[in-house]
């Protein structure tokens, strides 16, 4: 089972990432059409994006309000889960939310509080536009409840071509090189080998379950993986504390980690990648999925992407996993059935809407959106690798239960502020493994 799944996502991402030819977008048309059905009103939509992310999406909107009339009110939270549960539980859910986390989206959907939306698109246009493997995954229990409309590919290791001149390091192509290079940087006084920042609000922790998943892949491939997000791994073996134990060979290290354990603890991930691109660099490296372009390009607006900052792929550990990457993304649930929603997720599902997110570093799951598109050198550069991947599956922690995600996330705290306590950490993940699976 785990090896079709992996060869699904595979061909999902090659057919998600290659030139499609007869295809339409028809945002435009598409947008007229609804224009002409739905009356002016309001939609309430709730997403985790902020910053440079929220100011896409309004971007994103405009000339969908234009065009229909109707008014889209956005809440941006760190908080999503509590914000979403707390409102539908008191029967006041927004109409549309965007879930990083599909897990949550499958929970919400069990409990039948979100709309099918195979009601709501055209789905032959669906099936021509979206490649199956997408379907599937916003398919709960036999029912399509989830749109994705944008996506990351993850494992990137970002640095600056002019520090890597004045260092004068290889480009690490396995897990032992790049720890090497780590080390030969840290006896250099003026710079960290890494920049690393885990502060998120409420899901503060989970840029390191980014990196325990990437050095699991590498490590056990993506059998074991799957076994892992599903619950049938124990947190306890030697193949799990394998994982964190390596992980620990760069942040337990307080000489591998700019700014000690507490900078890592309240950085926020938006902010951590500063102090490799700043003008006087203190740090060399930073690990990150496709969508850090954006926060680089808020922050240091004068940097040009692959002159100024560009990166390497998570490099590997056991040779027949190499070729292997994590991807994730944001999917659409629709919550309330009212005009005003029906319009806007079919907006968000056209090409047309889906383009904007391309300037922040995403893919998107749209194929109609052509490759031509993706002006970046760099995004290209990821979307390629994603293409040449022969392993990509998705993001473990967001496909685990909610109350295992959440103490992921603190587990991950924990182990950054107490390496030598990982013993209770997964130990305590193992009891939330057993209470929730």
């Amino acid at each position: 089972m785990a090896k079709c799944y992996v060869r699904m996502i595979a061909l999902m991402m090659i057919l998600l990432l290659g030139s499609v030819t007869g295809l339409v977008a028809g945002g435009q048309q598409e947008m007229e059409e609804e224009a002409e059905e739905v009356d002016a009103g309001s939609v309430s939509v709730v997403a985790t994006w902020g910053g440079n992310e929220q100011d896409v999406f309004n971007e994103m909107i405009a000339p969908f309000e234009e065009e229909t009339g109707v008014t889209v009110n956005y809440t941006g939270t760190r908080d999503m889960d509590a914000v979403l549960t707390t409102r539908v539980q008191a029967g006041n859910p927004p109409d549309i939310a965007a879930f990083a986390n599909p897990g949550k989206l499958a929970e919400f959907a069990r409990q039948d509080e979100l709309v099918d939306l195979s009601s709501v698109f055209e789905m032959s246009r669906i099936r021509d536009e979206y490649a199956q493997g997408w379907i599937n995954r916003g398919t709960i229990d036999g029912t399509l409840v989830g749109l994705f409309t944008k996506a990351a590919a993850k494992g990137f290791v970002w640095y600056d071509p002019a520090t890597r001149e004045q260092v004068g390091f290889e480009i690490p192509e396995t897990w032992q090189e790049m720890l090497s290079v780590s080390r030969a940087i840290a006896n250099n006084e003026d710079l960290a080998p890494w920049s690393v920042g885990i502060e998120s609000g409420a899901a503060t922790g989970w840029v390191g379950t980014d990196w325990l998943e990437h050095i699991f892949l590498k490590i056990h491939g993506p059998e074991l993986y799957e076994d892992w997000y599903n619950g049938e791994l124990a947190w306890t073996s030697d193949e799990m504390r394998t994982v964190w134990e390596e992980w620990g060979k760069i942040v337990g290290n307080p000489d591998m980690i700019y700014g000690g354990r507490q900078y890592v603890i309240s950085t926020n991930f938006g902010e951590a990648h500063a102090p490799v691109f700043r003008e006087d660099p203190a740090a060399v490296f930073h690990f990150q999925a496709t969508f850090l372009q954006g926060f680089i390009n808020d922050q240091f607006p004068d940097l040009e992407a692959g002159d100024d900052f560009t990166f390497f792929r998570f490099p590997s550990v056991a040779e027949e996993y190499a070729n292997s990457i994590v991807a994730s993304g944001d999917v659409f649930g629709m919550f309330n059935d009212t005009e005003q929603s029906r319009a806007l997720i079919r907006y968000l599902s056209t090409s047309a809407a889906q383009e904007y997110w391309i300037e922040t570093g995403a893919i998107s799951p749209n194929r109609a959106v052509s490759l031509d598109a993706y002006d970046n050198p760099l995004t290209r550069e990821a979307a390629t690798a994603m293409n040449d991947s022969e392993i990509v599956v998705f993001d473990a922690s967001d496909l685990m239960p909610s109350e295992v995600n959440q103490q992921f996330f603190s587990a991950v705290t924990d182990f950054v502020s107490n390496p030598g306590n990982l013993d209770q950490i997964l130990q305590t993940m193992e009891e939330t493994r057993q209470a929730a699976y």
